[in-house]
């Protein structure tokens, strides 16, 4: 697992490479320290505006679309990935209660439908009908606060 990536998959930097033509700047894998000692590393975060962005694996978190259950050695991955969606939704939950935004996007949504996502929670565009704003408790690309 070693060749896994935790940052700059294709995705991430797609997204990044987009908002900062459009004169955004950010933080990336910028490590949160939250009240309780709780850390928190989103994979996009804006600080001074406190929003924090997150691209999700389909695989590894989960996806409802896309996400597949190994057939092999089930025993080890089920409890794994559904480790990884619990530790999502606590880091949503910190994240809130800390007074920050969270956006949740799969690695599969547009690239013109991410960034629509990102600016809503900036306050810069305009939110689009795939709603990828995340809340805790609800599963990202679903329709959240």
């Amino acid at each position: 697992m070693r060749a896994i990536r935790r940052t700059d998959t294709k995705p991430e930097v797609a997204l990044r490479h987009a908002l900062h033509q459009m004169g955004y700047r950010y933080r990336k894998d910028y490590r949160l320290d939250l009240d309780g000692g709780k850390r928190v590393r989103p994979d996009i975060a804006f600080t001074s505006r406190k929003v924090a962005v997150f691209i999700d694996g389909c695989f590894w978190h989960s996806c409802p679309d896309h996400g597949s259950k190994p057939r092999v050695n089930e025993f080890y991955w089920a409890p794994k990935l559904l480790r990884t969606v619990e530790r999502d939704r606590a880091a949503d939950a910190a994240l809130i209660i800390a007074g920050w935004k969270v956006v949740r996007l799969w690695e599969h949504v547009p690239l013109d439908d991410a960034v629509a996502a990102v600016l809503a929670a900036l306050g810069g565009g305009a939110a689009t009908a795939s709603g990828q704003q995340g809340t805790p408790g609800t599963p990202p690309g679903t329709p959240g606060a």
